[in-house]
């Protein structure tokens, strides 16, 4: 019983480990070989069939027409992000990115006032607020001749994050009205991959001349962040929501921070580094405020379906 119990820690901890790495290093093959990010883009969508493979095993796929269109809905904002997150990262800091594209809980939270008249509790509240504090911070330039402390990335990232707040809430509308996460994940499975056509055609030409170098190193990368997908899965299907979204939401995050700086040997500026922290703060506490009050309101049952909603980052 203990052993089943405290497994989603394993899972949760691979899922920070693999999320957090490929954060740092996914903008490698394009900074480094010049590798289009259309055709990241495109590797990405095809790792995403490893985990959709396992998560869709054994579990019955949910034919309705209401599981259709929130699972494309889902699909696509997080694939259209993911594309735009490529050309973020080709063009800012990944430090600063991430913390950015974090705060997507408060896209969910004002949809769910907004739409569903649902009410915003403190914790909540709280949460709101550090976060829009935290993108006045990030925005502010470094002072410096640095084209990483501003720049189109920034407007890129805030896009991103709309996206994916839309693509959490769709998820969650998907889990209310009983569409399994396994099919949640598989019609975002198939969003990803009717996004490749229009992932070439903004790539033009395929790139022939790149180096083996550059598809081997998209490939690991981003399959890092195809199968911490499936981490999540298996985190949330072990334990409390209320306890697994605030870690792997906040964690992830960090960890990408640091490798950054880290390898790129840069540091943030008075500003960058408080915005950092409010939006990991506040983003942690609306992920918190949000998973427990679904899973007070889900039914006893229904955590053998999966354990409730894949939260978003929906890196994937």
């Amino acid at each position: 019983m203990n052993r089943g119990t405290k497994s989603w820690i394993l899972y949760a901890s691979l899922l920070v480990l693999f999320w957090g790495v490929w954060g740092a290093f996914s903008s490698e093959p394009n900074n480094r070989y010049g590798y289009p990010n259309e055709m990241i883009y495109i590797i990405w969508a095809l790792t995403m069939l490893i985990p959709a493979y396992f998560a869709m095993r054994g579990k019955k796929f949910d034919r309705r027409p209401i599981a259709a269109v929130y699972g494309l809905i889902a699909g696509l904002t997080g694939a259209g992000g993911q594309l735009l997150l490529f050309h973020a990262l080709a063009n800012g800091p990944a430090y600063l990115i991430f913390p950015l594209v974090s705060l997507s809980p408060v896209i969910t939270v004002l949809m769910a006032m907004a739409l569903l008249r649902e009410r915003i509790n403190r914790l909540a509240l709280v949460g709101v607020v550090a976060a829009l504090a935290a993108i006045v911070l990030l925005s502010i330039p470094s002072g410096k001749d640095d084209s990483n402390s501003h720049g189109p990335w920034l407007l890129m990232a805030i896009l991103i994050c709309v996206a994916w707040g839309v693509q959490a809430f769709c998820m969650r509308k998907a889990a209310v009205v009983g569409v399994n996460d396994a099919t949640t994940f598989g019609w975002m499975t198939i969003s990803g991959l009717l996004l490749v056509p229009v992932a070439f055609v903004m790539m033009g030409d395929f790139p022939s001349d790149a180096p083996w170098q550059a598809p081997a190193l998209t490939a690991v990368t981003q399959v890092l962040n195809a199968v911490g997908a499936l981490f999540l899965v298996m985190a949330f299907s072990r334990g409390k929501a209320t306890v697994v979204a605030p870690i792997t939401n906040a964690l992830a995050p960090v960890l990408t921070i640091v490798l950054s700086l880290a390898v790129y040997r840069t540091l943030p500026n008075v500003w960058g580094a408080l915005g950092i922290v409010l939006a990991l703060a506040g983003s942690t506490l609306m992920v918190y405020s949000d998973e427990k009050r679904g899973e007070n309101s889900v039914a006893p049952d229904a955590a053998d379906d999966g354990g409730g909603v894949l939260p978003a980052p929906q890196k994937s």
